[in-house]
């Protein structure tokens, strides 16, 4: 298995290379040089979460982690899960059921790909006897559970930047109360998308990113794609036995949690349709509903992790639709880059539409967030984070009239964000018994202004 770019000018890389390298030296994001093919019938009569994530990354690894070691590797990072087999699948009624995927040690999603991730870093970095310094933006969730991934490793230094008064009280404590000598966050002055767009400029940074050996633990990074993809395939076994097809919904602000979905489907998952659930900052709606991609300014919600304006992932999507033309793809990223709008042509829309469809979902008003997660709590008892709800009011008003299983993904417990869940259904939900000393904890963080130099000289003081 080898790896390309997304821009087309980047050598091709081995696994290995590609989880140490993140982005690639041309600005693009590496995707496997074909997809392999699932073997839908070996995969159905599977018995577990972690036996089906070995068969359906196993092709993706296999020349740089023997088969045996992988298998070690998906045990370990899946044996701190509080679920009975990782995830939890749970019927909602009227054709829809929620993917719980926040069983994991910081409660979302994030968990399911970056606790692998974690142990794939150590594995890699003792093959080769490196070190490498770990940088990270999050707009809340991916932080803590990147923190948790790579907390104490010796061959790790890592730093995550967040948003400055922008993510939870819960998700800002979860990163800022690890009390490790080599986790570092910083606070940024600024938006989710300023964060990203300091990541990827010191990624740009060749010299820099040499002198720190730079890696990165966000969704640029195929490792991250390639861990959810299984629990795609992991829904439709446990609906359908992998013998009919299964639509699903997807909470996303950075697109990589629902590129992951579109990744399964390219190996040979039945996926009918994909809809993409935005909150009030809605880029990816208007681009599936009309073709243009235009930037406007972030506007804070009930589900800030999906606060975004610039959706990295996006631009593995649009390789695959430019027929994998690494050229379109950085001119028109540069395009994009340069004037704030991206637009695609009839006939690529129409290929978007065959398996893509999108819904807005606002905080308050009829169908919002705030009204779904008091309606859900009320008609089955699940309580719903906001960025949840925003998926589920999505789903709602697409599987009215088909007959096709929808499964709406779950990213978050709902105690992350206790204040929206309170606002929506009038309790306040507990947090897990195991991190119910969160608020007792002591918190260490930098603030800084969205200045490149200056957080490269922290990076650099930290380490060196």
């Amino acid at each position: 298995m080898r790896y390309v770019s997304t821009r087309g000018a980047a050598p091709e890389l081995s696994f290995g290379d590609v989880l140490l390298t993140g982005l690639a030296p041309d600005g693009g994001l590496y995707l496997p040089a074909e997809w392999p093919q699932l073997d839908l019938a070996a995969i159905a009569a599977l018995d577990s979460y972690t036996d089906v994530a070995r068969a359906v990354m196993g092709p993706f690894v296999a020349d740089s982690i023997d088969e045996v070691a992988f298998g070690d590797l998906v045990d370990a990072a899946y044996s701190t899960f509080e679920a009975d087999d990782v995830v939890e699948l749970v019927d909602l009624g009227g054709g829809l059921s929620l993917l719980e995927l926040f069983h994991g040690p910081t409660l979302a999603f994030k968990d399911i790909a970056l606790q692998l991730v974690g142990h794939l870093f150590d594995h890699e970095l003792r093959t080769r006897s490196e070190r490498i310094t770990i940088v990270g933006a999050t707009s809340g969730d991916t932080g803590s559970a990147a923190i948790e991934a790579c907390r104490d490793r010796e061959a790790i230094d890592i730093f995550i930047l967040h948003p400055h008064g922008r993510v939870s009280e819960v998700q800002r404590r979860q990163m800022t109360t690890v009390g490790s000598s080599n986790v570092h966050n910083i606070a940024i002055e600024g938006t989710f998308d300023d964060c990203q767009d300091l990541v990827k400029a010191m990624f740009g940074d060749v010299p820099f990113r040499d002198e720190v050996r730079l890696g990165a633990v966000n969704s640029i990074n195929w490792a991250r794609v390639m861990a959810q993809t299984v629990y795609y395939v992991v829904a439709a076994q446990r609906l359908t036995g992998l013998a009919a097809p299964v639509s699903f919904t997807v909470p996303t602000g950075n697109f990589g949690n629902v590129f992951a979905g579109w990744s399964a489907r390219a190996m040979g998952l039945p996926v009918e349709q994909f809809c993409v659930a935005s909150n009030s900052n809605d880029i990816l709606d208007r681009f599936f509903a009309t073709g243009e991609m235009e930037i406007r300014s972030v506007v804070p919600t009930a589900s800030p992790s999906m606060d975004i304006q610039v959706s990295s992932n996006l631009e593995r999507l649009l390789f695959e639709m430019a027929g994998r033309d690494g050229q379109a793809i950085a001119d028109a990223m540069q395009t994009f880059r340069d004037t704030g709008v991206l637009t695609i042509d009839d006939d690529r829309r129409a290929w978007l539409s065959e398996t893509w469809t999108s819904q807005r979902v606002d905080d308050d008003g009829a169908g919002g967030v705030m009204e779904t997660i008091d309606r859900v709590h009320r008609e089955t008892g699940v309580v719903l984070d906001p960025h949840t709800a925003v998926g589920v009011a999505a789903a709602s008003r697409r599987v009215n009239g088909s007959h096709t299983p929808m499964v709406c993904l779950a990213t978050a417990h709902p105690a992350k964000f206790p204040d929206a869940v309170e606002k929506g259904m009038g309790v306040r939900p507990e947090l897990p018994a195991r991190v119910g000393d969160l608020f007792e904890r002591e918190e260490r963080f930098d603030v800084m202004a969205n200045d490149l130099n200056a957080v490269e000289a922290l990076v650099r003081g930290r380490i060196l």
